[in-house]
């Protein structure tokens, strides 16, 4: 037994005890360890998980079961859709230390080829869902958008937001996914230094056409995603994602993929929705998620070692929410940036 599990076990009262015992039962386990591993950076839905492990469905829903009992995973309902993902630790459980010390053992253990190379097909998937969307709908984008919210409904606190950070003209900044160019050309009233990453060319073309139109030189475009930002050594001291990230196959490797991209001290600027239930929005607006719980947003900056800075809330008359979240690269690096998968 770890150090982490015989402190766990002093003076611990039998109900206790038999939570502790039903833990180590849980993490004893091939299968559930495989599943806690798939799902370091990740969250994936039972199909998935299915087709990432060649395991029936039936049996596969034992041992999620048997690990969110033990509040080793946790569930997140998109639309119809169950995504499991790793739980995320809190200081108020009693056994914290105990499940850190585990996911940072099975972490540092290689994922079997196979089981990457399906997991980067069902991403590859997300992604050209994504992106088909826009080349359908590249000429309706504002329509599209406005379906949810206009830019200009809230563009006032967004630059609020912005001029609050302090920058100045000569900071680097990144938009990603910067649609038909509205902010990406009001940055460019206020920044020297731009750069437009989308992996949809007919939405690249768009916000180039936007900035030629307004007379501004200074921006740089990036026809990809943040994968591909890396590699080409971009380092930036801002970066937006403007009603972004709902559209992005995987959240939680888009923060590593920021923070990597960001100066020390750098700021990423998260706009988007709160978590709803308008399941419409998949098929109108070509949504991969419904909206993001503060939560998911502050545990996905922990893990790439941002931290949590400015938060505003504005709430619409169709039901849904925006906010606007501030995170800051320290200085440290973070192991999960260093990390491959």
């Amino acid at each position: 037994m770890s150090a982490a599990a015989l402190r766990a076990t002093q003076a611990q009262p039998p109900e206790l005890l038999d939570q502790l015992a039903g833990l180590h039962k849980a993490l004893a386990d091939h299968l559930r360890l495989q599943i806690l591993r798939l799902l370091k950076n990740e969250s994936f839905g039972v199909l998935e998980l299915c087709r990432i492990l060649d395991i029936r469905q039936s049996a596969l829903s034992h041992h999620l079961k048997i690990l969110a009992t033990n509040h080793l995973v946790s569930t997140r309902r998109e639309g119809n859709s169950i995504f499991y993902r790793r739980a995320f630790l809190c200081d108020e459980d009693s056994y914290r230390e105990i499940k850190k010390e585990v996911f940072e053992t099975i972490d540092d253990l290689p994922l079997a080829n196979t089981q990457r190379k399906k997991m980067k097909q069902i991403q590859l998937e997300r992604s050209q869902q994504s992106l088909q969307f826009f080349q359908r709908n590249a000429n309706k984008f504002r329509e599209k958008q406005g379906l949810i919210v206009e830019h200009s409904h809230y563009a006032n606190s967004l630059h609020d937001v912005i001029d609050g950070l302090g920058l100045p003209s000569v900071a680097r900044v990144l938009e990603v996914g910067p649609g038909e160019g509205q902010l990406l050309v009001e940055l460019a009233a206020k920044f020297k230094h731009l750069t437009a990453l989308d992996n949809s060319r007919d939405m690249l073309d768009k916000s180039r056409a936007a900035i030629s139109a307004a007379g501004y030189k200074q921006v740089q475009f990036i026809l990809g995603d943040t994968v591909v930002a890396r590699a080409e050594n971009l380092r930036v001291d801002l970066i937006i994602f403007d009603m972004v990230l709902h559209h992005i196959a995987s959240t939680a490797r888009t923060f590593l993929d920021a923070a990597a991209l960001l100066k020390p001290d750098g700021f990423l600027l998260i706009v988007d929705l709160s978590t709803h239930a308008q399941d419409w929005v998949r098929e109108s607006c070509g949504d991969l998620w419904l909206g993001f719980d503060d939560d998911d947003l502050d545990n996905w900056a922990t893990k790439a070692g941002l931290e949590a800075g400015q938060s505003s809330y504005l709430g619409l008359r169709n039901g849904f929410q925006i906010q606007m979240r501030v995170f800051r690269k320290t200085k440290i690096e973070s192991k999960e940036m260093r990390s491959d998968s």
